[in-house]
C-alpha cells in the first residue's frame, strides 16, 4: 500500500523550502536517511537566524533596542516552544542542545543527593538520558537501578519498574520513544509511579517531539526534553522544567545569572552578562596557583644576571652559570625575591642604565626557575614572553660590553 499526500499538500513547494533537497551527488538527487541524527533547516529557519545575527544581536534585560529586541524574541520562543509542549513559558529553558541540558540539570540535582539515594534508568534509553546519571553516581556516590527491556515486544517491564521504584528513589529518567526501536512508551503511566514513592520524573522527548504530541501537563512530569533541530529548528536544546523545582535547585551559574526559572537553568547564554565587573580574588585567594597534573611546578629561563632590582635569582641552584663568584655565593630562595637584591657576582656597576644605578651588574647568563603562578596576582611566563626577555638581554650586554 502506498502512502499518499493529502490534496492540500503540495510537496513539490515545500521541497523548494528545503535547499538541502536541491543537492545533486553523481547527477542524481539526494536522500537524506539521517534524520534521527537532526534534520535538514527549512529556508525561514536560516532566514530568521541571519536577520538576528544582522539586525538585533544583543545580550539580554538592557535598556537599548537590539537588547530590547532580543528580550522580545526570546520570549516569543519560549512561548512558542510553551504551545508546542504543553508547558507554561516560564518553564521553558534553552541550551546548546539536550544533553549537555540534561547533564547541567543533573549535576544541580546531585548536588543534594548522597549515598542511599537511588536513580532508576532504563534499557530502553539512548545514551543522553544515561550518562548524565551515571556521572551523577560517580560523583555523589547514589545507586544506578535499570529498568530491562522486553526482547519480544520491545517495550519496557513495567511491572519491573514498579518494583524498582522504592522509597530511596529521587528520579525517574525514562524516554518517551526510542530511538533506535520506534517504541511508545507509557511516560505518564512511569510519572504516576515515580509520583508514588515521592520521586522526580525526567522524560527524554527528543525522539518522539519531531514525530506524535507533546504534553508536559497530561504526562504529568517534573521535566521533560528535546531538541529542535530534530524537527526542523537549529541546533538546540529545550528543556521544560517546573518552575517551583527549578527555583530551589542548587544551580552551578555565574553570579550574574538570573536566580528566577528559567533563566536559572541558562548560565551559558547572554543573560545579564556584564552586570558585575570582572572576577577579583578576595583577600584569602591564594596568590600561587598549583600547577596542572603531569607538568612541572615550575619552569626555568635563561637571561642575563643584570643586577638591576629585579629578582634574578634562582630558586632551584646557582644564579649563574659561567661566574665562579656567583656560584659560590647564590643560595636557594624560598617565595618571591627582593625587588632590589645586587649580582651575587659583587662585580662592580659598568654604567648607568637608564637613570638606574646597576649594582654589581654581572652580564652572565643565569638560569631563573619561576614558580607557575596565577593570573590574579603574578601573571605566567610564556614561550614568547621568554624569547622576548632573551633578546632584551642581548642588546643589554653589548651596550654593557
Amino acid at each position: 500500500m502506498t502512502a499518499t499526500a493529502p490534496a492540500h499538500l503540495d510537496l513539490d513547494a515545500l521541497r523548494a523550502r528545503f535547499p538541502a533537497l536541491r543537492r545533486m551527488h553523481g547527477g542524481h538527487p539526494v536522500a537524506y536517511f539521517d534524520g534521527p541524527g537532526g534534520t535538514q533547516v527549512p529556508l525561514e529557519v536560516a532566514a530568521a537566524i541571519q536577520d538576528y545575527l544582522l539586525h538585533h544581536n544583543a545580550n539580554t534585560h538592557w535598556a537599548y533596542p537590539t537588547s530590547e529586541e532580543t528580550d522580545a524574541l526570546l520570549l516569543a520562543a519560549r512561548q512558542a516552544l510553551a504551545d508546542y509542549l504543553g508547558a507554561a513559558p516560564d518553564e521553558v529553558a534553552f541550551g546548546a542542545n539536550m544533553t549537555t541540558l540534561t547533564f547541567h540539570l543533573a549535576r544541580a540535582l546531585g548536588r543534594g543527593w548522597g549515598p542511599g539515594d537511588e536513580v532508576v534508568v532504563t534499557e530502553l534509553d539512548h545514551h543522553a538520558n544515561v550518562a548524565p546519571w551515571q556521572a551523577v553516581a560517580r560523583e555523589r556516590g547514589i545507586s544506578l537501578k535499570v529498568v530491562p527491556l522486553v526482547p519480544a515486544t520491545g517495550e519496557l517491564d513495567l511491572e519491573a519498574l514498579e518494583r524498582l521504584l522504592t522509597p530511596a528513589v529521587r528520579l525517574l529518567a525514562i524516554g518517551a520513544g526510542s530511538n533506535a526501536l520506534g517504541t511508545i512508551t507509557d511516560v505518564a503511566a512511569a510519572s504516576r509511579m515515580a509520583h508514588r514513592v515521592g520521586a522526580l520524573c525526567f522524560v527524554d522527548a527528543v525522539h518522539l517531539a519531531a514525530h506524535g504530541r507533546v504534553d508536559v501537563a497530561a504526562i504529568g512530569c517534573d521535566f521533560l526534553a528535546c531538541s529542535s533541530y530534530k524537527f526542523y529548528g537549529p541546533h538546540l536544546g529545550i528543556l521544560a522544567a517546573r518552575s517551583g523545582i527549578v527555583a530551589r535547585l542548587d544551580v552551578p551559574k555565574l553570579r550574574p545569572a538570573p536566580d528566577t526559572p528559567p533563566e536559572r537553568l541558562e548560565t551559558g547564554t547572554q543573560n545579564h552578562e556584564g552586570i558585575v565587573g570582572p572576577w577579583r580574588p578576595s583577600s584569602s585567594s591564594p596568590r600561587l596557583a598549583p600547577a596542572p597534573p603531569g607538568r612541572p611546578a615550575s619552569r626555568t629561563r635563561r637571561t642575563g644576571c643584570t643586577g638591576r632590582g629585579r629578582p634574578w635569582w634562582s630558586a632551584s641552584g646557582p644564579a649563574c652559570r659561567t661566574s665562579p663568584a656567583c656560584a659560590a655565593t647564590a643560595r636557594p630562595r624560598a617565595g618571591p625575591a627582593p625587588r632590589r637584591s645586587p649580582s651575587p657576582c659583587g662585580t662592580p656597576p659598568r654604567r648607568r642604565w637608564r637613570g638606574t644605578s646597576r649594582r654589581g651588574g654581572c652580564s652572565c647568563l643565569t638560569e631563573i626557575s619561576t614558580p607557575r603562578r596565577s593570573w590574579s596576582g603574578w601573571g605566567s611566563l610564556t614561550p614568547a614572553w621568554s624569547a622576548q626577555a632573551a633578546r632584551a638581554t642581548t642588546r643589554r650586554r653589548k651596550s654593557i660590553d
